[in-house]
């Protein structure tokens, strides 16, 4: 075995799941809603407290589908297939989602009552569990990414996970930081907004029509 091989991730796998991620962390969701609203209703450090809850949300989930998924494709390794699928069917839902006409705009705040540190930690963490973006990224897509022949599927599982939580953890930052400058210039230009969604609507149908060539494909074990 060449010493790029004993690498968790090909070359190819760490370029895909970098545009899966950004495509994912660019879409309006549940966390990127909830950090922008601490972020401008409370300041700068609030936001950042949340992210930091959004952030350990992320390592559970990533610990929890990686130690079940090794196990699983080892035993059925159909599944490995359905997984995939899977994954191109939710990208394939966040584009449409994204790019159809009447969507709210991640700026649009809500007012939110300012909170103890420990509450937003709190806070953060809970948002981030019990979103369902988080919760099927984990169980499909990073799966789409795992090569049986390259080495052990947990260590791939993991090295993507950490990743994808590294590319979210700083993109939701530079929003956090930025947000009430950005919420500012959006009122002013709505039109923006529209673009916002057509760009990461347009990302996510991408990485889903790429994916799609490669579900056929089955696990060896």
């Amino acid at each position: 075995m060449t010493p790029l091989q004993t690498f968790p991730l090909s070359g190819e796998a760490a370029l895909g799941m970098t545009a899966a991620a950004l495509a994912m962390v660019l879409t309006p969701g549940p966390n990127m809603m909830y950090l922008a609203s601490r972020s401008i209703g409370q300041g700068r450090r609030a936001g950042l407290i949340s992210l930091a809850g959004t952030g350990v949300g992320f390592v559970i989930y990533m610990l929890m589908a990686n130690a079940g998924l090794a196990v699983v494709f080892v035993a059925v390794p159909w599944l490995f297939i359905a997984l995939k699928a899977a994954g191109v069917a939710y990208l394939g839902w966040l584009a449409w989602k994204a790019l159809r006409p009447g969507g709210a705009g991640v700026f649009e705040i809500r007012d939110l009552p300012r909170d103890s540190g420990r509450r937003l930690f709190r806070m953060g963490l809970v948002t981030n569990l019990l979103n369902p973006k988080a919760a099927i990224m984990y169980l499909t897509l990073i799966p789409q990414f795992i090569d049986p022949h390259r080495g052990h599927q947990l260590t791939q599982g993991v090295a993507l996970g950490l990743l994808q939580i590294g590319i979210s953890m700083t993109v939701n930052a530079l929003i956090v930081v930025g947000a009430a400058s950005i919420a500012g210039v959006l009122a002013r230009r709505p039109a923006w907004t529209v673009w916002q969604r057509r760009i990461s609507g347009t990302l996510l149908g991408a990485v889903a029509i790429l994916l799609a060539r490669e579900v056929p494909a089955r696990a060896h074990v």
